[in-house]
């Protein structure tokens, strides 16, 4: 994976180093970060195609720091967390993480977390064919730029967020189960993925719908997942 750039912020040096040596050994160019001041300096110098974000750091702590990229990019990031409770996963993926590994975390899986990432993330600008744009009664997908619009405003959204939005639209009417969901958009087997799932399901709801608990798009089917009405 030669010509990718990816930023670790972590505040301890030897977490740091180590994970620039396994990404190394795929080829990966790594730039690093102590905290999160030090990774906002370095994002607005240098081109990132991924970020690994602790979540316990001095100055500007992981969720702050995720929070703040957000507001200008849309780059993935996974959230690295000492904590195994659920609600510090969640807070992560609110403020739009894409992904999180738990510490101490398996270096290979670390990788292969990356790398899955890294692929989606290219792959948004390379689309071929026919430019081909979904509406349905002004939401709007343009699948060739990548783009969501609601009656014409553009939203922003994160790349997992623009591929559930892609998935159930291009698939309008069609229910989806949380595990069809996760294992097409993630491309990994599913595995408790329900709070990661309604996470990223909430926070497109706060982007498209006017009024998100009486959502006009995107519905759910009790018992069974989610879908994107016609």
């Amino acid at each position: 994976m030669n010509n990718y750039y990816v930023l670790v912020v972590d505040d301890e040096k030897e977490i740091r180093d180590a994970i620039e040596i396994y990404l190394k050994n795929e080829g990966i160019t790594v730039l690093k970060a102590k905290d999160g001041i030090e990774a906002l300096e370095i994002l607005n110098e240098n081109q990132v195609h991924l970020i690994i974000l602790d979540v316990m750091m001095p100055k500007l702590d992981g969720i702050s720091a995720t929070y703040k990229i957000r507001e200008k990019k849309n780059i993935p990031i996974i959230i690295l967390s000492a904590k195994t409770e659920d609600t510090d996963k969640i807070l992560g993926l609110q403020v739009g993480a894409d992904d999180y590994v738990t510490k101490p975390f398996n270096p290979m899986e670390l990788v292969a977390r990356v790398k899955s990432q890294l692929r989606r993330y290219v792959t948004f600008g390379t689309f071929e064919g026919v430019k081909k744009v979904i509406d349905l009664n002004g939401l709007m997908l343009d699948k060739e730029a990548k783009e969501v619009s609601v009656n014409g405003e553009p939203v922003k959204m994160t790349p997992i967020e623009y591929k559930i939005v892609e998935l159930l639209m291009t698939n309008a009417g069609r229910v989806f189960s949380i595990n069809e969901i996760y294992e097409r958009v993630w491309n990994e087997p599913c595995y408790n993925a329900e709070n990661t799932v309604a996470v990223h399901i909430r926070k497109i709801r706060e982007k498209i719908e006017i009024d998100p608990k009486n959502p006009r798009y995107l519905k759910v089917v009790w018992g069974i997942g989610y879908k994107m009405e016609k």
